[in-house]
Order: C-alpha cells, then structure tokens, then sequence
C-alpha cells in the first residue's frame, strides 16, 4: 500500500474565520494595507489595523503600514501608488466598494502592478440593498484584467491569499481573491494555517521579487497619454504576460500541494471521470456540493461535481476535459443577468465547450441555475434537485434555466432531505444582539474544536439588524470535515434568551427527538420554570421527549461581572457551562471539571482578554457556575413518567 509522504509544511491548526485566516496571511507577507471599511470584509481591515497599531513587522522585519483614504476608490488609488513603488500592498473590499474601484482596476492591471485584493464577495443593490453572499460585484469587475480565484471555505482562503501572492508577483499581474461574504468571513471553521517558514520560503521577500517603477536608475514611463499611434500597440502586448499566467499558477499551485499536502488546482473535479450528471459552482456551494455527490453515489447515482476555483484565467481546456464525457452539466451561480445569453461561468462554460464541439466531440448538455443571492440558504436538499433536474432530458430542454432555495414558477422542487456529517451534534441559538451570544458561539467552536479534535462551523444569522433585535446562530459538532454551508434544519440542542421566543416563532421546530432546551430564565424552581412556557409548547416537549435545562444567566453575570455594565455582555457565555454539561459527547469522555475549563480559559482569554485579567476570570466563574447549578427543568417529568400508573402525581408540572 503507497503511503503519502508526510508534507514539510502540514500547517498550524486553528479555529478561525475567513476574515481571519486573510490577515493571519497578510500581515506576514505584505507590507501595507490601503483599504477602506465596508461589510463584510471590514473584519479583516479592522485585523490588519491591529497588527499595525502593535508594532508588527511582517516575515522580513518590515513594519506594517495602514491607510484608510476617503473612500473604495481611494484605497485602490493608494494601493495603485503603493505598488508603484515596488511595495508589497494589499485591499479587503466588497460589493459597491469593490465596483467603485474599477476604474482604477484597469490601471492597475495595465501598469503590471502585482497587487492582491480580498474580496468578501457580497450582492450588489439592485431592488434593495443586502450585506449577504453573491458574486454580484466580482463578476463586475471580471474585464478588469485581473487574475480571480475562489475559495470555497476557510483553508481556502487562507491558502489562495499565498498562491495569488506568489502568482501576482511572478506574472506582474494582480489578484482578487474572494471568499462568500459571512458564508466564509464570518464562519468559524478547522483549518491549517501556513506556517511563517512556508510563507517566507513559498511568497519570498518582497524586495527581490517587485520592481520599483518609481526608481530613477531604472526610469520608467508609466500613466502617461497614447494616441492612435501607440495606444492599441501597448495594449495588445500585454498579452504576452496573460499567456502565462495559466502555467505559472498551475505551478504554484502543484509546489503548495507539494509543500502542505494540500491539493490545488485551477478547477477541482471530484467523481467526474464516469459521471453522467455533473454540476459546476464556485465558493461555497461548490464545498456543499461535494456531499451530495457522495449521498447519490451511495444510491447509485453517477453525479459529480467540479468546483472552479481559477475564474481568471480561466480554465476552459480544463473545464472541457472534466465535462466532455457527461450527459447533463448545471452551472450554480450566486449572481443572475437575466438579459445576457446566460450568466457569467454557464457562459464561459458554453464557450469552452463550443470549441470542444467544434473539433466533433461529444459534449454534453448544459443548463444554468441561480441560487444563494444575498445569502438566500442554499440546502442540500436544494443541490440534489437539481442532480434530479440533470436527469430529465425534457425538462432541460423545456427549462435551461431554474431557480434554487425560493419559491418561483423556474424554482425546483427539492426533497425533504438533509445531509449531516458523521457523528453531528448541533445547537441553533436564539438571542438578542449585544447579549454576546455570537462572541461566545464562537468561543465554544474553539473550546470544541480544540478539546475533543472535532470538526467545527459555528455561524451567525447575520442581518442588518441592531443591537437589541432577535439573532439566531449556529454551532454544529462533527467526526468529520462539515461542507454544508446552510442554515441547520435538524438540531439537538435550541438555546434561548427568553421564553417570549415561543411567541416570535416556533423555537421547537428542528429540535429532534430527545434533543435539549435551554431557557435563560429569572425563575429558580423547576414548577415554576415550566409554567412560564406556553401550555401547547409544553404539550410538545412532553411529546417529543424534550429535556428542558434552565438558568438565570443574568444572574449569574451580575454576581460574577466586574462591574455592573459588564453583566449584560457577559450572560451569553453561560452557554459554554450548559453546552459541556448537556453535549453527550463531552459526558462520554468524563473529564473532570477543572480539566473542562483549564481547556475553556485558552480561548476566553483570546476572545475577552483585551478587557483584562479580571474579565477573564469573571466569565471562567461565571461557565463553572453555569455548568454546576444548571437546573433540570424536566426530571420530574422524567420521574413520573418511570413511576407506575398508581403512583403518579406530577402529570404536569407547574400546570
């Protein structure tokens, strides 16, 4: 049996966000950041401003420099003359800013200037604004002249931030590198962040590899007027430098792999070589769709999948290879222009495969979907309609064209399934914002992640909602890597900040059978704890097995907080004690208390320790204190119910 070497550089675990994973790159190879805020990518500015106000030099003992102009577009301009002068700068943008720059894109890339921008790739306002994932503002700016690559998930985007780096500067041609804006910026995730020795080694130090078009023993000519004469001459001779680009990735590429263990390719096809369905996407759904692949493999179905991760240059020779022998192929896009000929990768797609039919081969069949504008949840339930689309001749050519994740005459059905990694165990929270649910959701994926090995993704239902309005987040648990990049259907554990949440929706909905329900609650005796929940949610919890745990945690962050306005933010990390007292798999390894939270203070510390020592013990107490008194709304319930007939005097509590 062959054995995979042991890579050199295998990474640096961490639980980290994408915004995260970006800076933890930039502020170690680049030397300036010119970016103005905008949502989401804001995390990753705010990040790299950090790092600057702390004296941090980056690999080649340079110190990080940091400009905020006026606006988007005065960041590429800053970045443009940063470049300029043979300097190692980067940008974090998203949306309109991105598209506000454009102008100053195309100089960019005419000059040759290798600069790499991060892009939280977010839908443009069109009949409303919305913060959310699409692929609106990339596609914008897709003439541009620049090299784009996708990532589909946390280690992606860490690792493409060196890749493009590496490119950029080999090619003297600038890179976007985007990721799904909060789908992957603001998503907890495992990942193996590149070591510093990889990263000096691999990206190289910025002097020997820039040129300085500003540097007088070399004088340049740049920026300058062109007439009829010269204009066209110099334009077309840039594509002398395009021409590589393929190679030059495809190489950098092949040396990261060699490097991390980790593959990389300008497309990435899983199960395609005798597949008969297959479906084409970048970002997150393209991670998604790889577990469908495996569900309908397991049913016998012959799907695949082929994720696209270099959208410039493209890879249409690749793309043709891997799709030539299917009978169907649907393209997912998170963008829609409902006036071209198709949208932006279903055409370049056609094109590729044009050239393919042109020689007389066969290609297959291609249609087109929209789905995730704005962060509209795309399900697996939603990937595996449109495998079942694949496999209607009729409907193809009746409907090139459908919808995915809304109700629409082009939308497709999907089943009523969901597809959950090995060994899942998820917690769907409901909170109000400014309670620190989010900071302490986070707190919990690292405590998880770290302490049992488990895979983690913990995510907030971000909105353009205020402090003081209902959020909702998500934490999910698994033995294995989780893709599925959607809001949870199924969960075994509901957290909520009050029990008014019964009258803003349906809390239960999801919560599985024998799951666990968690009420913040200023009640301390269990009758009277379960008289406060409405009669039919208390019918439906004696029903379904439900165990009802409760807390005060208001209470409990008043005794502990250091002082009074401290309290409020600090009740939400009384769900750390209640998750590691209710979590089965925590009760299965049976570490001893002290040992739970020796693990809990690394990361506290990480997430509160800006406020000082004396915030962090306060939280540490206020966890312990969680988990110890955690009240047990339902054991009554449980022990009439193990009563006999005769014996039984608590039919219900507190009724």
């Amino acid at each position: 049996m062959n054995q995979q070497p042991i890579p050199r550089y295998p990474g640096k675990p961490a639980i980290i966000d994408g915004s995260e994973a970006v800076a933890y790159v930039e502020t170690r190879i680049a030397e300036a950041c010119c970016a103005y805020p905008i949502t989401p990518s804001t995390t990753m500015a705010t990040l790299f401003q950090a790092a600057v106000a702390d004296g941090k030099p980056n690999l080649w003992g340079t110190h990080l420099v940091f400009l905020e102009p006026e606006s988007e577009h005065s960041s590429a301009s800053a970045a443009e003359g940063f470049a300029l002068a043979g300097g190692r700068v980067t940008n974090f943008t998203a949306g309109q800013g991105l598209v506000l720059m454009k102008e100053v894109l195309y100089v960019i890339s005419g000059k040759r200037l290798p600069a790499v921008f991060h892009v939280g790739a977010r839908a443009l306002t069109s009949q409303a604004l919305n913060i959310h994932a699409g692929h609106d503002d990339v596609m914008a700016v897709a003439d541009t002249g620049w090299g784009i690559l996708f990532a589909r998930n946390v280690q992606e985007a860490a690792d493409l931030a060196a890749i493009a780096r590496r490119v950029a500067e080999e090619t003297e041609t600038p890179f976007l590198v985007a990721q799904d804006g909060f789908l992957t910026t603001h998503t907890l995730e495992n990942a193996n962040l590149p070591e510093d020795e990889l990263l000096r080694e691999f990206v190289g130090d910025p002097r020997l590899r820039i040129r300085n078009l500003f540097e007088p023993s070399e004088a340049l000519m740049s920026g300058v007027v062109q007439n009829q004469d010269s204009y066209m001459k110099g334009r077309i001779a840039q594509r002398a430098w395009y021409d590589r680009i393929p190679a030059v990735l495809a190489d950098a590429m092949a040396e990261w792999t060699t490097l991390t263990g980790r593959r990389y390719g300008l497309i990435d096809a899983y199960q395609t070589d005798d597949a008969e369905r297959i479906v084409v996407a970048m970002g997150t759904i393209a991670d998604s769709t790889r577990d469908v692949v495996d569900y309908l493999r397991a049913k016998g179905v012959r799907a695949g999948a082929v994720t696209v991760t270099s959208f410039r240059p493209f890879p249409a020779a690749e793309l043709a290879a891997a799709l030539s022998g299917a009978h169907s192929v649907a393209v997912i896009e998170r963008t829609d222009e409902p006036a071209a000929s198709a949208n932006p990768l279903t055409r370049e797609l056609k094109a590729a495969l044009a050239d393919l039919a042109a020689s007389g081969k066969h290609i297959p069949r291609v249609v087109s979907a929209s789905g995730g504008l704005g962060s509209r949840d795309v399900s697996s339930a939603d990937l595996i309609s449109v495998f079942d689309w694949l496999a209607d001749d009729q409907r193809m050519i009746e409907q090139p064209y459908a919808v995915i994740g809304v109700r629409h005459p082009l939308a497709l059905e999907a089943p009523d399934t969901e597809l959950r990694p090995r060994g899942a165990y998820s917690l769907r929270g409901h909170s109000i914002g400014g309670y620190g649910s989010v900071t302490v959701n986070k707190l919990l994926a690292s405590v998880i992640g770290n302490l049992f090995d488990l895979y983690v993704q913990a995510y907030p239902r971000y909105g353009s909602e205020k402090r003081g309005l209902p959020t909702t987040y998500y934490l999910t648990t698994a033995e294995e890597p989780i893709r599925q990049h959607s809001e949870l259907r199924h969960v075994e554990l509901v957290p909520l900040h009050d029990v008014s949440a019964f009258g803003q929706g349906d809390p239960l909905s999801g919560l599985t059978e024998g799951g666990t329900l968690f009420l913040n609650s200023s009640h301390t005796q269990p009758d009277a704890i379960w008289a406060s929940i409405r009669a039919s949610a208390r019918a439906e919890i004696v029903a379904r097995g439900i165990n009802v745990v409760a807390l005060d945690s208001l209470a409990l962050a008043e005794r502990f907080a250091p002082t009074p306005e401290f309290a409020r933010r600090m009740q939400g990390a009384a769900l750390v004690g209640v998750f590691l007292r209710v979590a089965p798999f925590v009760a299965a390894r049976g570490l001893p208390l002290d040992e739970l939270m020796a693990a809990v203070k690394g990361p506290l510390t990480k997430a509160v320790g800006k406020r000082g020592g004396a915030v962090v013990e306060a939280n540490l107490k206020l966890i312990r204190a969680a988990y110890e008194e955690l009240i047990d709304v339902t054991a009554p319930l449980r022990q009439v119910a193990d009563e006999p007939a005769e014996d039984r005097r608590l039919v219900e509590v507190g009724a």
